[in-house]
């Protein structure tokens, strides 16, 4: 009997999980969701620091690591790197076999410290790809104004990547439209376009949650709560329909190039009043990617309903952001609001992973 996680690829959608830790891979549980239907991996900072700095699976290594490298960065990475690559070498079979080259894939993300600074992700970008050696590793690089070049810069330099912390329809289009730019620069360089691949994460339940805090300000806009986040991403995939078509996608289509999918991120439900599977029910849908964090992903396993419920939605999404205007809620200003915010909570999850590795190296050298 199938899954509702194996229901999904049924609708063409990608089921992954966002969550990444030496223990979830030695303890066998990445590999039973894999078994149930998970098809790739996402990480973040905040994920690596909870699973590193505040636990002891890590320790032995970390006695180790230390006895040749004291820099906190360095530390993490070799620690975060052997983790990345053991689920690269776990989904390798998911990811031979893809058809869509959208299965398989790990993701791990450049410092977010450099959201701002183009030079610095491109570089960050091309040194964790090497690190990592793995086909099916995609970089993570932010698509702020900065990322966008650096996206265009990492795929012409055949690097897959993952494009996040999209909220903005506007952001996610430049972002569609960067990695094409990259793929005609890789293409016209001899580069093999079906080796690299791209998917721009979405954001949606931050989005609910920023437009409802609003809404209850104002008052009086009870009918709009919760609807922002679905309508956005409906139209987000609208985009993708709009600029992975024609003929000029169609000639590097022809050479092997794979369109960016959408990927649903942030998915777990906030609003303790709704259903906690809420947002990948409603975004259900060929061509896309759905990333759930643990709880979410076993949520879905239990009593997720698998229903195509993306496609024929454009219209009633676009009359939803026209009543969100109407009743005065700016959604420009929601959507940088949350890009800055977004960047600001990775940075300090990273930066707090530094010292709570600073902390456990003195801890361990003192010992």
């Amino acid at each position: 009997m199938r899954t509702p996680l194996q229901n999904l690829t049924r609708h063409g959608q990608s089921p992954w999980v966002d969550y990444l830790s030496r223990p979830f891979l030695r303890d066998g549980e990445l590999g039973r969701l894999v078994g149930a239907g998970v098809l790739g991996i996402t990480s973040n900072p905040t994920i690596f620091q909870g699973a590193i700095a505040e636990g002891d699976a890590y320790d032995d290594q970390l006695r180790a690591v230390l006895q040749e490298q004291q820099d906190p960065k360095e530390v993490f990475l070799t620690l975060a790197v052997d983790d990345v690559r053991a689920a690269c070498d776990l989904l390798r079979p998911v990811f031979d076999r893809s058809e869509s080259r959208q299965d398989g894939w790990v993701s791990f993300e450049v410092d977010p410290r450099f959201a701002h600074d183009t030079g610095a992700t491109i570089a960050e970008a091309a040194r964790l790809h090497e690190l990592v050696g793995r086909p099916n590793v995609m970089v993570k690089i932010p698509g702020t104004e900065a990322g966008l070049p650096a996206i265009e810069e990492t795929v012409a330099r055949g690097i897959p990547v993952n494009v996040t912390l999209l909220f903005s329809l506007e952001r996610h289009r430049r972002a569609a439209e960067a990695y094409v730019r990259g793929l005609r620069r890789l293409h016209a360089s001899g580069g093999d376009l079906r080796q690299t691949a791209s998917v721009a994460s979405f954001f949606v339940s931050r989005v609910d949650t920023e437009a409802d805090r609003r809404l209850r300000a104002i008052g009086g806009q009870d009918d709009l709560l919760g609807t922002l986040a679905v309508a956005n991403a409906r139209l987000a995939h609208q985009t993708y329909l709009d600029v992975f078509d024609g003929p000029d996608w169609a000639d590097l289509a022809a050479a092997g190039a794979t369109p960016q999918w959408c990927l649903w991120a942030s998915t777990s439900m906030k609003d303790e009043t709704r259903p906690d599977v809420f947002y990948v029910e409603q975004l259900v849908g060929a061509d896309t990617v759905v990333t759930m964090p643990r709880e979410t992903a076993e949520a879905f396993l239990d009593h997720g309903v698998v229903e195509d419920r993306l496609t024929g939605q454009v219209e009633d999404a676009r009359r939803t952001l026209e009543w969100f205007a109407s009743a005065g809620i700016d959604y420009g200003d929601v959507v940088e609001v949350l890009e800055r915010e977004g960047v600001e909570k990775f940075s300090a999850s990273f930066q707090k992973l530094l010292e709570g590795i600073a902390a456990k190296r003195d801890q361990l050298l003192n010992v």
